[in-house]
């Protein structure tokens, strides 16, 4: 502990501004792990993806509902065979040394992402591995970039704007050593890297030159200006430590927030809590072929058991509503069509329990206490089970394990929550799929799959609701899983920060946020 606190102590006093300059301002965020690395998409997890792409930008990012726009392009064309991309640039873009953003820098990113020794964490979605290829990069004159790939691909523009993908970002090649190794950002963003002190702190300063997009503020490509003199992330490992530290004031953002701690913090008249409903769905997944669950009546009988609202304000803490659908409550594409979904209906669970020939049968719910949420929707489902005349019991598993129970499909029900993902054709494919090749899907119905495959191959939006909406119909009447509602971030910050809130993506976006 005391290291932990000597660590704080330096990490939110040491600015690094010397003496008798005028007082920077410093927006200190909580941060519970260092970054791995500073290299967009490369060595990455989580917390450097929220880290890095204050720094660097890409050819597109994701607008405030996760919808893919232009970024450093300023528009896009795309040829009736849906295989030549091409991105007319923004004009007047700096890199942070001060250089003109050009289509050269373009392609030697591109190319540097491509070339497998970079270790680009999606290098297997764009050279062919898996059906996708970028089969060149060209640039056409200064601010014109193509991007031929082989196959057409609605989703091409929302896989390169991924933050898993360090958003495909374009830096300068000034980035790395002359041996080819990566140095240090030289990005677009509105921040640039200050001092990485691992294990402490990292800081990132102000970019004066930025060339901010003329709009309103809108997730990664609205208008982004830097508010303050510098972004510090300070590491701390120990949650009540990071808390403590927020409270008395020494810390200005926690960015994400367990419920309850949401919940708590509150009545604080110092603290601003800010809650956001994201794109990941937390479920109650189904082995269908379990031999008891591959009975569709008590899917449906456990489906009817559950008081939704209950649950879900309850695990949340009143600040998620329920949600049936795997489209989340943010994408353009839940509409109220996806509003109905599961309903609580004890009497129908009671009759199709008969009718399924229920017998009195334990059936098992795994859980973990990684992920609170998890924990308490699984002890709440119990309850809820047995309310109707299901015997359950918990079964409560380390994280690890508990993972490889879901990728190898041993369980019979699963208190469980999916990661992020933009597109909810990509919910879907993370849910549907053949269980013999795949024993981590849950749902292998012929039409789930025919329609997940016209949903990933199709561009235009209404023919894509169309798809959504009968995927989902199909889901509430099969029940190869219950989702509940559409994961929250919560986070808070101290009074004084104007313009922090929680989105879609989970990362702090620190942007267009200032301090009094």
């Amino acid at each position: 502990m005391r290291k932990t606190l000597l660590v704080l102590a330096t990490a939110v006093t040491g600015f690094g501004f010397a003496a008798g300059q005028a007082t920077a301002t410093t927006l200190r965020v909580y941060l519970d792990a260092d970054i791995r690395s500073t290299d967009p998409g490369v060595n990455r997890d989580g917390n450097t993806d929220g880290v890095v792409l204050h720094m660097v930008e890409g050819l597109v990012g994701y607008d405030a509902r996760g919808v893919p726009k232009p970024l450093l392009a300023e528009n896009i064309a795309v040829s009736p065979d849906g295989l030549t991309y091409t991105f007319k640039l923004r004009a007047d873009v700096k890199f942070h040394n001060g250089a003109t953003l050009t289509a050269d820098d373009v392609v030697w990113s591109w190319n540097r992402y491509l070339n497998p020794k970079t270790g680009w964490r999606c290098l297997t979605d764009f050279n062919g591995d898996v059906g996708l290829k970028v089969e060149s990069v060209t640039a056409v004159d200064p601010l014109t970039v193509t991007i031929r790939i082989n196959e057409p691909s609605p989703l091409f523009l929302a896989n390169i704007a991924r933050s898993d993908c360090g958003m495909t970002a374009i830096t300068h090649r000034s980035s790395v050593k002359p041996d080819g190794s990566w140095d240090k950002p030289i990005g677009t963003g509105p921040f640039k890297l200050a001092e990485w002190r691992r294990r402490e702190f990292v800081s990132l300063a102000r970019f004066d030159d930025y060339s901010n997009p003329d709009s309103e503020p809108d997730g990664y490509v609205g208008s982004k200006r830097p508010l303050v003199d510098e972004v510090r992330f300070v590491v701390i490992s120990d949650p009540a430590t990071a808390k403590a530290a927020f409270i008395r004031g020494d810390i200005d953002i926690l960015p994400r927030l367990p419920y309850s701690e949401a919940d708590e913090l509150k009545p604080n008249p110092n603290i601003t809590i800010s809650a956001q409903p994201g794109l990941a769905a937390t479920t109650f997944l189904l082995q269908t072929r379990d031999k008891l669950l591959s009975n569709v009546k008590l899917r449906q009988a456990i489906a009817a058991a559950i008081d939704y609202d209950e649950l879900v304000g309850s695990v949340t803490y009143d600040l998620a509503t329920s949600n049936s659908s795997l489209v989340p409550v943010a994408s353009l594409f839940h509409t109220n069509v996806h509003q109905n979904g599961f309903r609580h209906d004890p009497a129908l669970a009671k009759k199709l329990l008969q009718e399924a020939g229920y017998k009195g049968q334990t059936l098992k719910i795994t859980t973990n206490k990684r992920n609170q949420a998890n924990f308490d929707a699984a002890i709440i489902l119990q309850a809820m089970l047995e309310a109707v005349g299901i015997k359950a019991e918990v079964e409560v598993l380390e994280w690890g394990v508990q993972t490889d129970r879901w990728q190898s499909g041993k369980y019979q029900i699963m208190s469980f929550s999916y990661s992020s993902r933009m597109d909810p054709a990509l919910n879907y494919e993370g849910a549907v799929g053949p269980k013999d090749s795949q024993p981590r899907k849950v749902w292998e119905d012929k039409m789930a799959l025919d329609a997940l495959a016209e949903v990933t191959g199709e561009a235009r939006n209404e023919e894509r609701q169309k798809l959504f909406d009968r995927l989902h119909a199909a889901m509430i009447d099969q029940v190869p899983l219950i989702p509940l509602f559409s994961t929250v971030t919560a986070g808070a910050s101290r009074k004084n920060v104007k313009g922090f809130v929680s989105n879609v993506f989970g990362a702090p976006l620190l942007w267009e946020v200032r301090k009094d």
